[in-house]
């Protein structure tokens, strides 16, 4: 078996001695077959016949011209359909030509499209089948006629059945191949999406309790000398904040642990119920905030809190690096419709720049994590000073996004 399938595999490496093979082994068929003829009138019992010079001439060049078959198998079909039909015609006996136009007939069944398998077909069989019945030698009934038109339709018949095969084969696979490139590119685009929330979340994490540690810092080396209580409540408040970055932080990082690894976090992302504790932590560094909330104590889908959490945690953390430590912040969360909308407001009395014309990317990731949910993000200066953020979210989010928080 192992030796076949060598052989079978050396064949299809070198077609050119495959078909080489073939056309010796139809030439060795001719020739048997031409030296035996049935007789009697139950034809079971066969006598031995020469073939003339011709015949064996015509056998010789049709076998010769299947070497060419998978080159220019039209070409081929023509040489040994008239090969076939000389002999029909002018041989007596007659030699089995005819099986070169039946493999010649296959090969071009095979390797061209159905309505051309059918034209060439059909007109092989009636100029085949004419030729033998109409110039031949036999009567026109004779057996060995309507075996020429029999094997002329069933080889058309097969390679039309084998080119289909071919074809469907080719088929899944490339479906295969589609199915496996679209997989990959899902993956890589998953990967994507995944680093650049991750990215996000860590920025808006360290950029808030960062700012608020910057902050905190800053009074307690102004206070430290003549006001010592006020420089220790600004410590504890940094104490405070940089312990929540941690706790977040590792949270964030804890999202790229593996399905076995132990600590996996539990606890489940910030929303709109937690807005109190965020606003609680900016009041604590000197930022006046206030709240005017109207969302009629809508529970928002965990992407969706997210979002209007992180909108507001980085709005406001602008407010503190960039509008000054005199100023004053409004946030309002008001449901309108299928729609929840988030407004953070600023008096930018500050001196320092605006939010929009920094390098950071907290105005950019914020747009992101609202466009991923198919919200809008307006951002810009408000007429007469400040600054003013506006996110319009969807209160039931893209299926898409329910799964992981964006």
């Amino acid at each position: 078996m192992r030796t076949l399938d060598r052989a079978r595999c050396q064949l299809k490496a070198h077609p050119a001695a495959l078909d080489a093979t073939l056309a010796a082994a139809v030439l060795l068929c001719m020739v048997a077959g031409s030296f035996v003829e049935p007789r009697g009138e139950t034809g079971v019992t066969w006598g031995i016949r020469v073939p003339d010079a011709l015949s064996l001439a015509l056998m010789g060049v049709a076998a010769a011209a299947l070497v060419f078959r998978r080159r220019a198998p039209m070409a081929v079909l023509a040489v040994t359909a008239g090969a076939s039909l000389v002999e029909s015609v002018t041989s007596d006996p007659r030699a089995p030509v005819a099986m070169c136009a039946v493999v010649a007939l296959y090969t071009v069944a095979a390797t061209t499209d159905r309505p051309t398998t059918w034209r060439v077909g059909l007109l092989s069989m009636t100029v085949l089948t004419a030729a033998a019945m109409l110039g031949g030698p036999l009567p026109w009934y004779a057996q060995e006629n309507l075996g020429i038109f029999a094997w002329t339709g069933m080889a058309a018949a097969a390679g039309d059945a084998v080119r289909s095969r071919r074809a469907f084969v080719h088929a899944i696979r490339e479906r295969a191949e589609r199915a496996e490139r679209t997989r990959e590119e899902e993956a890589r685009r998953r990967v994507a999406e995944e680093r650049l929330r991750i990215a996000r979340d860590l920025h808006d994490v360290v950029a808030h309790h960062i700012a608020l540690v910057n902050v905190q810092a800053g009074v307690a080396a102004h206070v430290m000398d003549k006001r010592p209580d006020q420089a220790k409540e600004a410590l504890a408040h940094v104490r405070e904040a940089s312990r929540s970055a941690l706790n977040e932080l590792r949270a964030t990082v804890g999202l790229l642990r593996q399905s076995g690894d132990p600590e996996a976090p539990t606890e489940p992302a910030p929303g709109l119920e937690r807005l109190d504790e965020l606003v609680g932590t900016f009041r604590s560094a000197g930022l006046r905030v206030e709240v005017a909330r109207a969302d009629h104590d809508t529970t928002l889908p965990a992407a969706v809190g997210l979002a209007a959490y992180r909108v507001v945690q980085e709005a406001l953390t602008n407010v503190q690096k960039h509008a000054g430590t005199a100023s004053h912040a409004e946030v309002s969360v008001v449901r309108v419709g299928p729609n929840v909308e988030i407004t953070v407001l600023d008096n930018g009395s500050g001196d320092d720049e605006d939010p929009a014309s920094g390098g950071g990317h907290g105005l950019l990731g914020m747009r992101e994590r609202v466009t991923a949910l198919r919200g809008t993000l307006t951002t810009g200066p408000r007429y007469g000073g400040g600054f003013r953020v506006h996110a319009i979210l969807p209160v039931k989010s893209p299926a898409r996004a329910t799964g992981t928080p964006v």
